[in-house]
């Protein structure tokens, strides 16, 4: 009988042991599997964050552009005020030097 106990302790150290080391390669196997979710987790927040920088790049090129547009068509509209007010100027001047050349 002792024998038996003995073959029996055996037995269950060498499962118990087999069950430890199992159960070690199922955490490393867990570990890694954690691990590559986490950098899969990661470089999708990367992603995400690269589309939406390149989103807000595009809006803020639109919106400079449609400034850039708006301040050369009232830059546009201011020269060509001033044009005319100029040319207006220059028409009182032209008929203020014929009357003076021919009042004397």
């Amino acid at each position: 009988m002792a024998l038996e106990a003995i073959q029996e302790i055996t037995r269950a150290e060498a499962q118990a042991k087999a069950d430890q080391e199992a159960a070690a390669a199922q955490a490393k196997q867990m570990l890694a599997d954690a691990q590559k979710q986490g950098r899969q987790l990661v470089e999708q927040a990367r992603k995400q964050a690269q589309e939406e920088a390149r989103r807000m790049m595009a809006q803020a090129e639109e919106a400079a552009a449609r400034h850039t547009r708006e301040v050369l068509d009232q830059a546009a509209q201011d020269c060509e005020a001033m044009k005319a007010e100029a040319r207006s100027r220059l028409d009182q001047t032209a008929r203020w030097i014929a009357e003076k050349v021919v009042k004397h």
